[in-house]
This record gives structure tokens, sequence and C-alpha cells, in this order.
């Protein structure tokens, strides 16, 4: 199975700290914040990344370089700055994610414990994708999904259900982007809530060390956590 990093944010909210340095290059106990999800998919046997960047995406190339000092292999994808959002930048790498298999995307700008090892056995075969949630956090209370057993609704708030927030980590069948076209800007949300309404969305509640790092206080955080691990 191959995994995509998404890299191409501006990092809006992160500013000053981005208008020189790319988000994922910024530092987390004492390596930049991309490089623990490397870590963590070359330990779990992945082989095979694609990174899409376009905010300062030259640095996270000369960075990261082809990814052998992780034992992996690495390929890029550019994208305009800005332009294609997050569906439209996976849509955009399916030629070197590959068109028949399904495939791990994880947000760049998150830190999480959860096992990658189990990304090639969450799908079943009529899932189009499997999400990983978490208990909504304070700065995102409403939460995403509701989740009631495995199937994911697109409501939050759907009767019986628990609201949870989306954690930036999913496995997808390419299919459920074969109508974007490649270059198209396009969505996530949208796409998976068509497929939710196929009850073809399952999903799993995270319970372990979840970290959206939006903001500069919460990378402090993260980065003082690490560090007195």
């Amino acid at each position: 199975m191959k995994a995509m990093v998404l890299a191409a944010g501006r990092g809006e909210r992160m500013r000053p700290l981005t208008d020189l340095t790319p988000k994922p290059l910024l530092p987390v106990a004492g390596k930049p914040l991309i490089v623990w999800h490397l870590e963590r998919l070359a330990r779990a046997g992945f082989c095979d990344v694609v990174i899409n960047h376009a905010h300062l995406g030259t640095q996270i190339e000369d960075a990261l370089g082809d990814g052998s000092r992780w034992g992996l292999a690495i390929a890029y994808s550019p994208e305009p700055e800005g332009a294609l959002e997050t569906a439209g930048g996976i849509a955009n790498a399916l030629p070197l994610l590959g068109h028949d298999e399904p495939f791990l995307v994880i947000n760049g700008d998150i830190w999480c414990d959860w096992d990658l090892t189990r990304a090639t056995t969450v799908l079943t075969p009529g899932d189009l994708a499997h999400l990983v949630l978490v208990p909504n956090p304070p700065h995102h209370p409403q939460g995403d999904f509701a989740l009631c057993g495995r199937a994911v609704a697109g409501d939050a708030a759907t009767g019986g259900a628990q609201g949870c927030t989306f954690s930036g980590i999913g496995v997808y069948r390419p299919q459920i982007f074969a109508g974007v076209r490649r270059g198209q800007p396009a969505k996530l949300a949208p796409l998976l809530r068509a497929a939710m309404a196929e009850r073809r969305v399952s999903g799993e509640l995270h319970a372990g060390r979840w970290v959206d790092v939006g903001t500069p206080q919460r990378l402090a955080e993260l980065d003082a956590s690490l560090r007195s691990l």
C-alpha cells in the first residue's frame, strides 16, 4: 500500500512562522513535523510515499530528498499554491498513487499515534473510504461526522450516533475521486458525504493521542509534550 502526506496548505493560522517556512517543516521536538509522519510510515512497513506541496514546496523537496534516509521512496506532486484543496490534491496525485489499489492519506499538520499498520486491513470490499475519527476537541466542538458502529454518517448530529471529528487520516479507494478531473479544485467532504449516503464509508474512533497542529500555541504545546517523553 502507498501513502500520501498532504503538505500543500499555506498555514495561514501559523503565520508568521509559515511566512518563510512551509508548515510541514516547522520543528517539533527537534525535527520537522512531517518527519514524524515519515518515521512512523517507515516503521509501519510503508515503502512508497507521495507528498504534495505548494507554498515554499521546493524547501520540502530539498529537506526530505528522495526519502532514502528513512528507507522510503518519496515522490512529489507539486501544485499551484492554494488551488486544489484536499480532494483535488489527491486526485492530482493519482498517477503516483495508482488507480487500482487503496492508499493511506495523512494530513501533514497533525500528530497522531494511530497504528498505521492497520491501514491495509480496515477497508471492507464495499467501502470506498475508512476514516479515523477522534473525540471532538475544544476548538471543534460540533464535530464533522457521526459514527454508529463502523458506519460513518455525514451529519454529526445523527440521532443515536456519536459525533466525532475527522482526524485527517483516511484510507481510500481511488474510485472515490473518479469524478474529480486532474488539476481541478475539489473539497474532500462532499465526496465523503456522497459515499456516506450510499453507506460506503466506514470508520473508527481513535482513543489515543491526536493533535491538530493548527496554531502556534498548539505547535508549542506539542513540542513541549514530546520533549517530556
